[in-house]
């Protein structure tokens, strides 16, 4: 089998192990809570510019800014990267 087989085959494997409770050897990253509306004032955005940008709705923005959802997952990630370094997020999006 390849290499790559090998290391995809290693990963599920310890994912199935996790997903049953077992946690040793597995490292859970947990992205910090942030204050989205202090990132988009750091970029200078409005709502709307700010939601289109990095492919929000703009009515999920105003949700987490108000405090009425909080965002998870893969959207909590990009905010955490956005506010680390706007600029990549956007040039990666061009």
């Amino acid at each position: 089998m390849s290499t790559a087989f090998q290391s995809i085959k290693q990963g599920l494997l310890e994912a199935i192990t996790h997903a049953k409770g077992d946690e040793r050897g597995v490292r859970v990253h947990h992205p910090r809570v942030v204050d989205v509306k202090a990132i988009r004032a750091k970029v200078g955005m409005t709502q709307e510019q700010f939601a289109a940008r990095f492919g929000f709705s703009t009515a999920t923005l105003r949700h987490w800014e108000r405090g009425d959802r909080t965002p998870r997952g893969p959207a909590l990630v990009l905010l955490n990267v956005i506010e680390h370094n706007p600029q990549a997020v956007i040039d990666a999006l061009a």
